[in-house]
């Protein structure tokens, strides 16, 4: 089951959250029907935006990430909230090639130039976004100038996708996991900057062990401190709140005469879901009733 955990080492004052997100990162690969690298990018989005989501306060609060870039891939745009719930896309689903396994790795799909902002809702429908320039053109190390940046927060980001073989086969995402390690006001800095490089050696491996275990063994695994106290779990999940009836209100708010104009030209009105691919086809008794009650 994918599953966020966090916890805190009480003694350094270091928060550490981490995310299994290999089955909705498959999920997201065959709902969008991504190539190869387009499949990885969106998987390590969609771990990004679950660490993201675990730091809103508030149900059902939201946050989005978004990278712009003059790559291949052109962009993505991922969003999760507090309970779990995690959905995206990339804007090219094709793109197959990566580079070589260096710091390059992912300069022939992003490209030369580009962004990464992230919009959190603050509530009281009060939203805040920040950006900063692709620089190191890897999503969790631009991640992490983010926080620097943005929220003057030093943080260690890492997302991890390893293959897995299985009957002569490969499956690119085996295991997809995120960590985020960061520090409370008043941390040992000097704690956290070590958990975070010891976390970086070890977590390859201590996910081959203890994924399939969960998110809580490999926690454990990562940081046997007695000090260590998980503090928060919970499932993860790749899904969309569309719905026919948001697309009939999307149809409203286009107004009478364009709405009317639709009707004549093409009897009926149809949209997809950028997020989940999710088809939807108002037909032309149901506009023609929209327009007869008066509500547009």
């Amino acid at each position: 089951m994918d599953e966020l955990v966090s916890g805190l080492l009480k003694q350094s004052d270091v928060r550490v959250v981490l995310a299994l997100t290999t089955n909705l990162s498959r999920e997201a690969r065959a709902t969008h029907k991504t190539a190869p690298a387009a499949a990885v990018l969106l998987a390590q989005s969609l771990t990004a935006a679950a660490l993201l989501g675990s730091l809103q306060k508030g149900e059902a609060s939201r946050v989005n990430l978004q990278v712009e870039c003059d790559g291949p891939l052109r962009g993505l745009f991922v969003d999760g909230d507090t309970s779990g719930l995690v959905r995206g896309y990339v804007k090219n689903t094709l793109v197959e090639y990566v580079g070589s396994d260096d710091q390059y790795h992912w300069r022939p799909v992003l490209g030369n130039k580009g962004f990464l902002s992230v919009l959190r809702d603050l509530g009281g429908g009060e939203h805040y976004r920040s950006s900063v320039e692709l620089e190191r053109f890897d999503l969790a190390g631009d991640l992490e100038r983010y926080f620097h940046q943005s929220d003057q927060l030093p943080s260690h980001v890492m997302l991890i996708q390893l293959p897995s073989k299985s009957e002569g086969t490969t499956e690119p995402l085996g295991i997809v996991a995120g960590v985020l390690v960061q520090p409370l006001p008043g941390a040992d800095m000097e704690a956290f900057q070590a958990l975070g490089e010891r976390i970086r050696r070890d977590v390859a491996a201590t996910l081959q062990a203890h994924a399939a275990s969960g998110a809580s063994a490999v926690l454990r695994a990562l940081i046997p401190d007695s000090d260590f106290e998980v503090m928060s779990r919970y499932p993860l999940r790749f899904g969309c709140s569309c719905s026919k009836d948001r697309v009939k209100r999307a149809l409203l708010a286009m107004g009478r005469e364009e709405l009317q104009d639709l009707l004549e030209k093409e009897g009926q009105a149809e949209a997809t879901c950028q997020f989940c691919t999710t088809r939807y086809v108002i037909p032309g008794d149901e506009i023609r009733s929209m327009l007869e009650s008066g509500t547009v």
